[in-house]
């Protein structure tokens, strides 16, 4: 018998290969709804436009589909992606000791689908980089379309499932960071944000201001309100005393949940109709991420929105 090769094993369990089954899984969902336009092979064609040059099109998938689809070379880049992660102690809620794809606490969800998004964005021949940012920025790559490009950003990516000590405290700075990287982002990029958008004593006024620099320099711009909609919105905790403690403060708090659920809502709900109407003045795609809701939720805004760019 021959023995175990370890370095398939390990394959099996990377972020790639992770990534790789929720993209798939999810286009094989698509082929099951009624959004089955999106085709598993949309890596490398497009639909023919009336006008183009017929000698690019692929007859042998007209036999099979009836539908014309041109060849999408592999030099082709058609788009250029800018993921932003917010990475402040935030977003390492719910507090886990080890999150996984199934039980994700906020920034694992985001490191997911960042990845999931990365692998998606290969298969289209797009160019994709990525942005880490807390109480400043952590990591900023250019938008690149080669593998050992997106091998690296997945590598950078693992290393935000680390849990972190929790006496680290980040604080988030989402205002000042996506001023600094609106002004990075050099090249007409498409912007995914992935944060809780839960800026230092809701400076909602300099938030708003980042966003609007985004679309002030030409990028589209997709804002996912990362969120564990039952706690951090609902408010859905037991009645009995809880302590509840800022992950970027370390304040406590002992209550009772229903003695402060009734303001606490009113409060975040204000906060999140708020953004919401600024990025409608923006023109920015604004969804609620839930982190127990699957991620199709991100993926197929993410096609829509791309689907519309060309």
């Amino acid at each position: 018998m021959s023995p175990i090769d370890q370095s398939r094993l390990e394959q099996f369990s990377s972020l790639e290969f992770l990534a790789r089954q929720v993209v798939e899984g999810f286009i094989t969902g698509l082929h099951k709804s009624p959004f089955h336009g999106f085709s598993v092979e949309f890596a490398e064609h497009r639909l023919y436009n009336n006008g183009e040059s017929i000698r690019a099109i692929d007859w042998k998938l007209f036999g099979k589909t009836d539908r014309l689809y041109s060849k999408r070379y592999e030099e082709e880049t058609n788009l250029r992606c800018q993921i932003l992660i917010d990475n402040s102690s935030s977003m390492y809620y719910p507090v886990l000791s080890k999150p996984d794809i199934d039980h994700p606490n906020k920034i694992a969800f985001s490191v997911y689908i960042a990845a999931a998004l990365i692998y998606l964005l290969r298969k289209q021949r797009d160019a994709v980089g990525i942005s880490v940012f807390s109480d400043a920025i952590e990591l900023h790559t250019l938008a690149k379309s080669s593998l050992v490009h997106h091998r690296y950003l997945y590598s950078e990516l693992e290393k935000l499932l680390v849990p972190r000590d929790p006496s680290q405290i980040k604080t988030t700075m989402a205002a000042q960071a996506i001023h600094e990287l609106s002004e990075r982002i050099h090249q007409r990029s498409l912007v995914i944000i992935l944060s809780d958008m839960f800026e230092n004593n809701f400076q909602t006024e300099e938030l708003f201001s980042a966003l609007q620099h985004l679309r002030h320099n030409k990028h589209e711009v997709i804002l996912f309100h990362v969120v564990d909609k039952s706690k951090e919105l609902d408010f859905n905790f037991e009645d009995r005393p809880y302590k509840f403690i800022d992950l970027e403060s370390g304040e406590q708090l002992k209550v009772f949940p229903s003695g402060i659920k009734e303001k606490y809502v009113e409060t975040i709900t204000k906060f999140k109709q708020e953004l919401r109407l600024r990025c409608g003045q923006y023109l920015i795609d604004m969804l609620e991420a839930d982190i127990n809701s699957g991620f199709e939720q991100i993926l197929l805004p993410y096609l829509v929105k791309r689907s519309k760019l060309f």
